[in-house]
């Protein structure tokens, strides 16, 4: 991600978009949120509970590392 001016992430939330980004490489595009969650609560060493996983794309949103389109999560390229 390209300098916003915002201190970076923590590490874990880096971590946890780079299992994300493993989610984008099966083929899709496009996750909805829930698919996002379900998917870091399976694949993220770091994520344990629901809300850890609703924090981490809120911040990835807020962040600009995620966009969502019709409620659908997209990776900023």
């Amino acid at each position: 991600m390209g300098h916003t001016g915002q201190p970076p992430l923590p590490d874990w939330i880096q971590s946890a978009y780079q299992t994300l980004e493993r989610a984008y490489a099966t083929g899709t595009d496009e996750l909805s949120k829930s698919e996002a969650h379900e998917f870091l609560l399976a694949e993220s060493e770091d994520i344990e509970e629901q809300a850890d996983a609703v924090y981490v794309v809120d911040r990835l949103l807020d962040r600009g590392w995620l966009y969502e389109v019709d409620d659908q999560l997209h990776k900023t390229e």
